[in-house]
């Protein structure tokens, strides 16, 4: 609890991943991928309650084992390739409702492939929307040396300027203007937004992370690389 207002997490596991199978489970650097976010749930000094949200009961054992709750399995119907994540979270809700007679006063999203996301990301994030009255507050991470006068579209291989307005200048470094996206490693909106089917609502804040915190697992290589970055911090 912050300020008085609870904070329920979610860890979002489910088991059919594709691209790299089993990969909620996978070991990084001696521990399963998703031990890295439980932990980070369980450091946290601001939410009031978490769980992990999972189809598999492999995936439900290690979540015990590391000290997650699982208290009821996935429905299918909300595991599947195109199952979207507020779904997801709404059935979460009302079950906590129902079934345990609580609520919150806002919802996060925590994904086990971002293992790198601190303890203190979760209660910044948290403090953040609180102190805001934001309706939403997403992890964020700067696009070093991106801008949209850079990118560019090609006829054969001709190249042309996306925007048709930015002439024929190359624009310097210096006069580029900072741009920012989604890492994946945060979602945090109020719970009665999310009932909507709304993440995001019409007052969205950024909460800026390094880099190497918004490292996202989606291939191979991600995994490589996490553990590269984790060795280094040892």
């Amino acid at each position: 609890m912050f300020k008085n207002k609870t904070i329920l997490a979610v860890i979002t596991a489910r088991g059919g991943s594709k691209g790299i199978p089993r990969k909620n489970i996978k070991e990084l650097a001696g521990k399963p991928l998703i031990a890295y976010t439980i932990e980070a749930a369980k450091n946290s000094k601001c939410l009031d309650y978490f769980l992990v949200s999972t189809d598999d009961s492999e995936i439900a054992g290690i979540s015990r084992e590391y000290g997650a709750l699982v208290p009821f399995m996935r429905p299918d119907e909300l595991a599947t390739d195109n199952a979207k994540s507020i779904p997801v979270i709404q059935h979460v809700v009302k079950w906590l409702q129902e079934n345990e007679d609580r609520t919150f006063d806002y919802v996060m999203i925590l994904q086990p492939t971002s293992p790198l996301r601190t303890a203190e990301d979760i209660d910044m994030s948290i403090e953040k929307i609180v102190e805001t009255d934001a309706d939403s507050v997403m992890g964020m991470k700067k696009m070093e040396d991106m801008s949209i006068a850079k990118l560019k579209v090609l006829d054969g291989d001709k190249i042309f300027p996306l925007m048709e307005d930015e002439g024929n200048k190359s624009a310097s470094r210096q006069s580029l203007k900072n741009v920012y996206k989604r890492n994946c490693a945060i979602y945090l909106t109020r719970t009665d937004l999310i009932m909507r089917g709304d993440l995001f609502g019409k007052d969205s804040r950024a909460y800026i992370m390094s880099e190497e915190r918004s490292v996202d697992i989606n291939a191979p290589i991600d995994f490589e690389f996490a553990e590269f970055l984790m060795q280094q911090k040892k």
